[in-house]
């Protein structure tokens, strides 16, 4: 057994009562699929400007198994498609304000829990091109998008809902006054997962672990995904980090630190254990002398032991994707789905099939057409 840790809340002792399932009845319990999951970060982002209608409408195009994407609550407690927690210059151009004379414009440099819906709907948010990611298609003109918005339009692209998601909460743990806090995040999106078509493919990830183990509250049978990096996991000054629910790693058996972080997903009831595949501390690439994994084969091992599946992120090299493939990750969430779909086709695993691009195009047509005659 794992050593008691005072910090965790009467939330995460209900969470441990569906970590106590076998772990291989864990793991088949939340295998939502066949095929091999290729999750398309924010849409595939290395194709499509990102968390937009049109980048999820090439994610289905490419065939990925998962959409992954991220949630925003504005300050009128709408759930929005958007990964960042305020509106930067390098992906938004204001157009207009929402209503004349309105003090908060422009609303570039602002954070989404400080403005309404309605200001967020005037930004173009689909004309510049990210210098990381030269290849991205463009999209002027376009909006960022309620959950709503994106669950009806994947439902005309994908009318038998057989594509699975993965959704991130981003609430910031550090800075509590940058986001709306746990209760507004879960009680909101789960109020549109629950309405919505989508609503037994959904996987709810987080970095901030509160939101995991209060979304296991109030639904035991929601599936979840521990997301952890090289800063989340940090503890500095004998504390605590904010993300990880008040616990410690260092308290966990291990041996290793790879092992801590498998054991303390899974102290918290998580399914998924989605660790960064390589670590900021050193090089991208296994090619290079000073590369430094995140996501070890021992951290795969264990996870695999407790019942957790596990699926790293960002994986955007092929050398990183084959070495996470021989240590047999069950998903990998890459800006390139396209390109990751073809090396698993390559290993003779099952790829989902893609999504037909004419019907996938209309739907897109027809949805964006809806957003600009608001």
């Amino acid at each position: 057994m794992f050593p008691p840790i005072p910090q965790l809340t009467f939330l995460a002792n209900q969470a441990l009562l569906l970590a106590a399932l076998p772990s291989q009845e864990r793991l088949t319990k939340w295998s939502h699929s066949r095929f091999y999951d290729v999750q398309a970060h924010r849409g595939g982002r290395g194709n499509t400007v990102e968390n937009t209608l049109p980048s999820f409408a090439w994610g289905l195009i490419d065939g990925s198994t998962t959409l992954e994407l991220d949630n925003g609550i504005t300050k009128d407690g709408v759930v929005v498609v958007w990964h960042d927690e305020n509106i930067t210059p390098q992906k938004c151009m204001d157009t207009a304000p929402a209503f004349p004379d309105d003090p908060d414009y422009p609303y570039v440099g602002k954070f989404i829990a400080n403005l309404t819906f309605a200001q967020l709907r005037t930004l173009d948010c689909g004309s510049k091109r990210q210098d990381n990611y030269p290849m991205q298609l463009t999209y002027p003109g376009t909006r960022i998008s309620t959950m709503q918005e994106l669950f009806n339009f994947v439902s005309c692209a994908d009318p038998d809902h057989q594509i699975l998601w993965n959704i991130e909460s981003k609430i910031n743990a550090q800075h509590p006054n940058q986001t709306l806090g746990v209760h507004d995040f879960i009680q909101r999106q789960y109020e549109v997962f629950a309405a919505s078509p989508y609503y037994s493919s959904i996987t709810y990830q987080s970095f901030d672990w509160r939101t995991l183990i209060a979304m296991k509250n109030l639904n035991p049978r929601m599936v979840t995904s521990a997301l952890i990096d090289d800063e989340t996991a940090t503890v500095s000054d004998n504390t605590t980090t904010p993300w990880l629910a008040g616990l410690r790693l260092d308290a966990f058996p291990g041996p290793s630190f790879e092992e801590q972080v498998a054991q303390a997903a899974h102290y918290i009831g998580a399914d998924i254990l989605s660790p960064a595949a390589v670590s900021s501390e050193g090089a991208v690439d296994p090619a290079f002398t000073d590369f430094i994994p995140f996501t070890t084969k021992p951290m795969v091992e264990e996870a695999h032991r407790l019942g957790l599946q596990v699926k790293p992120f960002t994986v955007n090299r092929m050398n990183v994707a084959e070495k996470l493939l021989q240590w047999r990750v069950d998903g990998i969430i890459t800006d390139y789905p396209n390109v990751v779909r073809r090396i698993v086709k390559q290993l003779n695993l099952l790829a989902a099939p893609k999504y037909p691009k004419q019907r996938v195009l209309s739907c897109l047509d027809e949805h964006l057409l809806k957003q600009r005659e608001e």
